[in-house]
């Protein structure tokens, strides 16, 4: 039997699924940019964002054109990758680019360019197709090798954020109920802060935390708490035993006196009513039609670590459309030359206006992170993390990302 006679032989998708079965992660960019010819492309070249969410870095291979770095903030590519969008240009010699988004679900990896010779509605859905295809390559070869982590990173990452990142969810995550988007920074030193969060079924489970202290004996508390967390909700239950949980780990595995804040919220999807628990943290912000609630009252308990008792529980009710905002306090408290506070109206406000302009949720998270950065003059004062969630009835027929 030749090679065309088998099956699927014709298809260039799954001749391609049959090529990769056994194929080592460092070959896989040779591999696509050869099936990307199949599929009529002179040139398939994917890059991946860094971990700041700044550059757009190639991935080389045998047989893939040289390419430098791109700028997500200043570049057609950039662009694809920021508005989560298919976008065109000329090429040269009368071939055209096309940039598709590389996507995990709605987490967004970075984008794959096309150099073709012509590009048509049915060629552009090939490559959607051929794209999301490759982001299912990546994200499985990713748990086999460090290719990929190193070639996210622009400069040297501490060991306290390894730990941390690789603890954590993806950035986001959106169905028809809810979309969630996270971010923390800064990103190659992070310590004592993280997020997590989990969807269940009707319900969606969200932590924010910020470990005492700073570098790895903060990331390793965090990490541990986190651990804790994940433990008792999947054991399912209520967030003040969820809560007991966490508190109880740290107060026999960290001795000395050392705790973490955190915000503990699980939202019912079909009801809307969000409940949480405060344990010494930043109550949850929400933003509804532009204005700043503070939902409440609620009463605050210790920290996780030296609580005595289980905490109360707060609870609030969510209007379709609101935006929940679980943060750390190097969020607000992010501090300017003159000595303004970032604060939570600034915070809610930038949310606000991102998403009405049109941005998709991940989008709204970068810029804001930047903006607080900017807002320090570039300079980080503290760990800062953040989840911006948005409620929907499951009856909205666009669903913005």
């Amino acid at each position: 039997m030749s090679s065309t006679d088998l099956p699927g032989a014709g298809d260039p998708l799954r001749a391609l699924l049959r090529d990769v079965h056994l194929l080592a992660p460092d070959q896989l960019s040779a591999v696509i940019a050869a099936h990307g010819r199949r599929l009529g492309a002179r040139e398939s070249v994917i890059y991946l964002a860094d971990y700041e969410q700044l550059l757009l870095q190639p991935l080389r291979g045998e047989g893939v054109p040289p390419r430098q770095e791109l700028s997500v903030d200043g570049s057609l590519g950039g662009r694809a990758f920021r508005r989560v969008q298919v976008l065109s240009s000329p090429a040269h010699s009368g071939t055209q680019r096309l940039w598709v988004p590389l996507l995990d679900g709605v987490e967004r990896l970075g984008v794959v360019e096309f150099v073709l010779d012509t590009i048509t509605p049915a060629v552009e859905e090939e490559m959607r197709a051929f794209v999301g295809l490759i982001a299912e390559l990546i994200v499985v070869n990713d748990s086999y090798t460090d290719i990929f982590a190193q070639l996210r990173r622009r400069k040297t990452m501490s060991l306290a954020a390894e730990l941390q990142w690789d603890l954590l969810p993806p950035l986001t995550f959106a169905s028809d109920r809810v979309v969630i988007s996270a971010a923390l920074e800064p990103a190659y030193d992070i310590g004592g802060d993280t997020f997590d969060y989990a969807i269940n079924g009707p319900t969606v489970d969200l932590m924010v935390l910020d470990a005492v202290g700073h570098g790895l004996p903060a990331a390793v508390l965090a990490s541990t708490a986190v651990g804790a967390y994940r433990h008792a909700r999947r054991e399912m239950r209520d967030l003040p035993d969820v809560a007991a949980a966490m508190n109880a780990v740290i107060a026999s595995e960290f001795s000395d006196s050392r705790f973490a804040t955190a915000a503990i919220a699980r939202l019912h999807l079909d009801t809307g009513q969000l409940r949480w628990v405060n344990a010494g943290h930043p109550d949850p912000l929400v933003v509804r039609d532009g204005a700043l609630l503070r939902p409440g009252p609620c009463k605050p308990h210790p920290p996780l670590g030296l609580q005595l008792k289980k905490p109360d529980v707060c609870e609030t009710q969510l209007h379709a459309g609101d935006r929940v905002i679980l943060y750390t306090d190097g969020i607000v408290e992010a501090r300017s030359p003159t000595g303004d506070f970032f604060g939570e109206q600034r915070l809610a406000d930038f949310v606000y206006r991102a998403s009405a302009a049109g941005d998709p949720a991940p989008e709204t998270v970068r810029r804001l992170m930047r903006h607080v950065l900017a807002h320090q003059a570039d300079h980080l004062q503290d760990d800062a993390s953040i989840i911006v969630l948005e409620w929907r009835t499951g009856d909205e027929r666009r669903l913005q990302l």
